[in-house]
């Protein structure tokens, strides 16, 4: 009996690829399927970006968090900022395993994604490098990265166990500012909103899909 649920299988055991356009095509990201990961530390506003990025594209689109896959453990959930140890590291790494796995199945199915987690320069086995080879070599990453005062001041309104300290949130985004000169682009949206921070989003994936950054 022929499937009539419109549901594609996922490749086995190969990421999906880069994606592609027709030559001398002015790329459009708001009409290409395309997998996405937006990196920067906690306060740069990179789940509400990619929300409204997600909401207000033309082709299907799937927001993915690491942070809310963290979260579906409920009953022994490993709290980093309880003492980060091998239980909290591990239960990252199934998380973005996790994360990963539902992009390429979006992807198979003409779906695009955008996933965003505080991927760290200085881990790139485990950041970037994961990513990679979770998803596949057409991801496409972007940095946001405004100043410490903003991320300060954002993390200041979370609650919960999103809410960091001062001095965490300083540190990290002393680690995230490895990534300038790492090739990446990079957008500081410290005075920009939402929705401005959507279309400089849109335009740096353009250049990426245009010529796709090394990394």
């Amino acid at each position: 009996m022929p499937d009539t649920t419109g549901h594609v299988p996922l490749p086995p055991g190969a990421p999906v690829g880069a994606p592609s356009t027709p030559p001398f095509a002015a790329p459009d990201p708001a009409g290409t399927t395309l997998a996405v990961l937006l990196i920067g530390p906690a306060g740069a506003g990179k789940t509400s970006v990619a929300k409204y990025w997600a909401d207000h594209r033309r082709v299907p689109t799937a927001h993915i968090s690491l942070d809310d896959v963290r979260e579906w453990v409920r009953s022994g959930f490993a709290d980093p900022q309880s003492g980060w140890n091998d239980h909290s590291e591990a239960q990252y790494r199934l998380a973005r395993r996790t994360c990963g796995f539902a992009a390429r199945n979006f992807l198979a199915n003409g779906i695009s994604c955008i996933l965003d987690d505080a991927v760290f320069p200085d881990r790139p086995v485990v950041g970037l490098g994961g990513w990679k080879r979770h998803v596949g070599p057409g991801l496409l990453p972007v940095v946001l990265l405004p100043g410490l005062e903003i991320v300060l001041e954002r993390n200041a309104e979370r609650s919960g166990n999103r809410r960091l300290t001062d001095e965490e949130v300083a540190r990290i985004h002393g680690r995230m500012a490895g990534w300038y000169g790492s090739g990446l682009p990079i957008i500081d949206n410290s005075q920009m909103d939402v929705p401005q921070t959507a279309r400089v989003l849109d335009d740096v994936l353009a250049r990426s899909i245009a010529s796709p950054p090394n990394w």
